[in-house]
């Protein structure tokens, strides 16, 4: 049985024969990851029979993703930790004039669509699969909009909704900067923090000392080292690295009628880079009280695994069908797979998606 076939061999699409044509296109589309439709199916015949069954109203992305979800939640089950990786990727379809509902982008002579999942994957860099999206369009300027940082805030809900039925797992959520939100901080401390958080820091906040939090975790006492390769990317080769790590814990005030909270900053400082590079520096922010120098290790290579979903997204862009999507609310979007992850993110027996590094604590 294919992978394809194990994923979605409940899936109801109104028609049996409908589902084993979806099943034989995604294991078409996972035979040829980084592959467009075309070029997947292999034929004009093929590559027809996907576009008019992607052009179904039958087939809807949510209920394929839905089914996607419950497969991976199983996955998750079995695992003691799982980060929840969040970022946000444009679909950019400028180079197609024509195509109805779709929204501006970065630019106003940009048009396209929006897509912010939920990565599911293991500390050890094997990805589980997508346990969530938010897929939207924008509005012209001159029209009000749905406030695009609750995206952020939901995904936080979604995840720890998650973990109240996975006593047994802790689920970690990560995010880069825009995720930075002291809304984001204050939702989970009111739910009790179900699930953890790991955000890369964006804003200096003042702390209830009255001092800067950035300025008060660069004076803090280095714990140690960690080493470690930053894998290559299309400025630059793959080059080792070795950050200082410090750690503090702050208190961040009163805000916006919500109590104020507790949260521990770490600072990971390549102090000596290679002559002509940039020194690599996270700032990061997290629930968790992370005292030892191994517990902050693992706070900074789970926000090393963000880099996956950067995988993730140029595949998502090739596969998204060039139709356009319905305006309005997020998640609204036309038929389509939507962000449904190919063979090597969402099967665990060979999704190593991270490059292995090694790495040492000193």
């Amino acid at each position: 049985m294919s992978w394809a076939q194990a994923e979605f061999h409940d899936l109801e699409l109104g028609d049996a024969r409908r589902t084993q044509r979806l099943i034989k296109l995604v294991d078409d589309l996972s035979a040829q990851p980084t592959g467009s439709i075309p070029l997947a199916c292999g034929g004009w015949p093929e590559t027809k029979a996907a576009y008019r069954l992607l052009d179904n109203p039958a087939v809807e992305w949510r209920e394929i993703l839905e089914v996607h979800t419950t497969r991976t939640v199983e996955r998750m089950a079995g695992q003691p930790v799982v980060l929840c990786i969040q970022d946000t990727t444009q679909a950019d379809f400028t180079s197609q004039p024509g195509i109805a509902g779709l929204g501006r982008l970065s630019y106003e002579a940009q048009h396209g669509l929006y897509v912010h999942p939920t990565l599911a994957v293991t500390p050890a860099g094997v990805a589980l699969g997508v346990l969530d999206a938010w897929i939207w369009v924008r509005k012209p300027k001159d029209q009000p909009d749905v406030k695009e940082s609750t995206r952020w805030v939901e995904g936080y809900a979604i995840v720890a909704d998650l973990a109240e039925t996975l006593p047994d797992t802790r689920l970690v959520y990560v995010a880069d900067r825009e995720g930075d939100l002291r809304a984001l901080i204050d939702a989970a401390a009111r739910r009790g923090t179900p699930a953890d958080w790991l955000i890369r820091s964006k804003h200096d906040r003042k702390t209830t000392t009255g001092e800067k939090l950035w300025a008060r975790l660069a004076r803090s006492e280095p714990l140690g080292e960690v080493e470690f390769t930053l894998p290559a990317a299309s400025d630059r080769p793959a080059r080792s690295v070795r950050q200082t790590l410090y750690r503090t814990v702050a208190t961040l005030p009163a805000h916006h009628g919500q109590p104020a909270v507790t949260v521990t900053a770490i600072l990971a400082r390549e102090e000596q880079p290679p002559a002509g590079e940039q020194a690599i520096e996270w700032r990061l922010l997290t629930n968790r009280t992370a005292e030892t120098l191994e517990a902050v290790v693992e706070l900074i290579d789970g926000y090393r695994r963000r880099w996956l979903v950067e995988i993730f997204f140029p595949d998502l862009e090739i596969r998204l069908p060039g139709r356009g999507p319905a305006t309005g609310h997020p998640g609204a979007v036309g038929t389509g797979f939507g962000p449904l992850p190919d063979d090597r993110l969402a099967h665990p027996a060979s999704s190593h998606l991270g490059p292995g590094l090694p790495e040492s604590a000193l």
